[in-house]
């Protein structure tokens, strides 16, 4: 009778203290070079900011250096100012169109892209990817030729379509027109991202939970409040999150076209935060002022946030 005898596990020779720290830092090493880029290019910023809004830093302080600190009388005078409040208030009601446009304009495109065959969706994707590529001064651009007084094709078209009153119309004379142009660019601009992202989710839900939907005589509209928000709701909301800091902060569209004006009619915070810095040269209520649009701007987000984990 042949005994089998079990083999001695191999046994693995220790790895030397020196070798395994190396192993451990390894990571941290990497990743070293990102975190210092990152401190440098923001942390640094922000924290040179907090700093001169503490201070009284106009146009003699940047030249001569030597800056004084007066604490919160920076924030205390735009707090108490009529004109800042007014900006607030235009730029709430200039996010809360566009992200309410953009949010509802992307679900109807994400849920077309749902329903379209392969080579149209990837027709329409394209087209998306495109219009989300395209430079900010580029869109800008084209959307002044767009509805320029004299050469504009809004204009041509109006008149061809018999509209006369619109012969050498001056679209960004107007406060609400230019208003309404910069809510279409800047919902152009923008669609495309939330679309493409929400989609992208959507194709995760499974297919059967539709199919049951339809057998019980669910309407597409049934089934996207009981089957597709509630299971996409966390998407939804990073999305919204997203589009109300990339429209609150949006400024480039803004300057290029407008400047804030006709008036102030298009003067949302970061620009106002500019124009106080840049042509009155009192960067520290500049400074305050953009200070108090981050802290509106995570407030906000928090409260969103902590709404959301509580449901």
């Amino acid at each position: 009778m042949t005994v089998l005898r079990s083999r001695p596990a191999l046994e693995v020779p220790p790895v030397p203290r020196a070798r395994a720290n190396r192993i451990t830092l390894w990571p941290y090493l990497l990743v070293a070079p990102t975190i210092v880029a990152a401190a440098y290019l923001l942390v640094y910023p922000l924290l040179r900011n907090i700093v001169i809004s503490l201070q009284r830093f106009g146009i003699g302080e940047l030249i001569r250096g030597g800056a004084d600190f007066v604490w919160f009388a920076n924030y205390v005078e735009i707090l108490t100012d009529p004109q800042f409040w007014a900006v607030v208030r235009r730029t709430v009601v200039f996010t809360v169109v566009n992200v309410g446009l953009i949010m509802v304009l992307s679900t109807a495109v994400a849920l077309l892209l749902t329903g379209l065959g392969r080579w149209m969706r990837l027709l329409v994707m394209g087209g998306l990817v495109l219009t989300w590529a395209t430079p900010i001064i580029a869109a800008t651009t084209v959307f002044q030729w767009l509805f320029a007084s004299q050469l504009g094709l809004v204009n041509w078209v109006l008149v061809r379509l018999g509209f006369e009153q619109f012969e050498g119309y001056t679209w960004f004379a107007s406060g609400s027109a230019t208003f309404g142009i910069l809510v279409a660019l800047i919902v152009w601009q923008s669609v495309p991202f939330a679309a493409l992202v929400l989609y992208s989710a959507m194709t995760t839900i499974p297919a059967e939970l539709y199919e049951s939907a339809r057998i019980d005589g669910a309407s597409g509209t049934r089934m996207f409040r009981s089957i597709t928000f509630p299971i996409l709701r966390p998407m939804f909301g990073l999305v919204l999150c997203l589009e109300v800091i990339w429209v609150f902060k949006a400024f480039v569209q803004i300057w290029a076209i407008s400047q804030g004006g006709p008036g102030q009619a298009t003067t949302t915070l970061p620009v106002y935060a500019f124009q106080v810095a840049q042509a009155l040269h009192k960067f520290d209520l500049g400074a305050a002022i953009s200070m108090v649009t981050v802290l509106m701007l995570t407030v906000v987000l928090l409260v969103y946030i902590r709404t959301e984990k509580a449901r």
